[in-house]
């Protein structure tokens, strides 16, 4: 039988709790573990992605996803972004302690399910902006055994505003970006620049990309209109030893929408997460 235990409260490093879900088969022991980052505006409740947890751990992994501390949801309501200010104070050093924060959490010695997992194999796998995130930490961290990014980007200083709107953003210390589902205008404090480049070494994902030396799957639709298909070939050669997926008129979110009302996932997300269980499970 599956289990899922949804809105787990963890402390992270930066005053905010995570919000964590696991899903697991209760009649296995020792799974594989996946930890899934959520990308830019999104949340671990988006879309279909409790479908692909429960198809992970369907196929005999223990599957945690969760939400950034400041990915602009709360405990009492973790969908959408009802903390616009926190939204605002996210950068991804933020985001790189609090995916640490779950590592911590999941292989620590307390932890209530640990009979159901295998702490000597860990899979991330991000989507978007986490892509980064997830390249990043696993450049850093011995701990994961295997990496997958779904339409990962390829380097965060080219995102920020550049010419007069980069200098309007600096004298007014914050620009607004509208959410196109919710029509919330999503503030970006300037100190999520400042951040990055106090931490550009770090935060170069070309850099983290050439490290890596565990098994590493790119996956990107040929189609996305938010990451272009060319950042994944570039992630792919900077790690020629990494594999690249294209899946054939695939957009950024794999035909997927919220909310999510079908019982069944979509073509192009199914393809993505037999592909991403058949990587992982080797």
């Amino acid at each position: 039988m599956i289990i899922n235990k949804k809105n787990i409260i963890i402390n992270g490093k930066h005053q905010r709790p995570i919000l964590v879900d696991v899903f697991y088969n209760e009649e296995k022991k020792q799974q594989p573990i996946v930890i899934f980052c959520h990308g830019y505006k999104g949340f671990k409740d988006w879309g279909a992605w409790d479908l692909v947890a429960n198809t992970f751990a369907e196929a005999g992994f223990f599957f945690v996803k969760f939400n950034f501390s400041h990915n602009g949801g709360t405990v009492e309501q973790p969908i959408d972004f009802p903390d616009l200010e926190a939204f605002g104070h996210n950068n991804y050093i933020i985001e790189l302690d609090d995916l640490e924060s779950v590592l911590d959490w999941v292989t620590g010695s307390d932890f209530e399910d640990k009979q159901f997992i295998d702490t000597n194999n860990i899979t991330l796998i991000g989507h978007s902006r986490a892509g980064g995130i997830t390249t990043i930490k696993t450049s850093e961290d011995a701990r994961i055994t295997k990496l997958i990014t779904w339409a990962g980007v390829s380097d965060y200083e080219q995102r920020f505003p550049i010419g007069t709107a980069f200098q309007t953003w600096k004298n007014d210390g914050v620009y607004y970006i509208e959410n196109g589902r919710t029509k919330q205008k999503m503030p970006h404090y300037f100190q999520f620049y400042t951040s990055f480049v106090e931490n550009k070494e770090r935060l170069t994902i070309f850099k983290a990309a050439e490290k890596i030396k565990v098994p590493y799957l790119i996956i990107h639709g040929t189609e996305d209109p938010t990451v272009n298909l060319q950042e994944a070939k570039s992630l792919h050669s900077w790690n020629p030893q990494s594999d690249l997926f294209l899946v054939k008129g695939a957009d950024h979110v794999f035909g997927v929408k919220h909310p999510w009302e079908q019982e069944e996932i979509p073509k192009d997300l199914t393809i993505i997460t037999e592909k991403s269980i058949a990587f992982a499970i080797l």
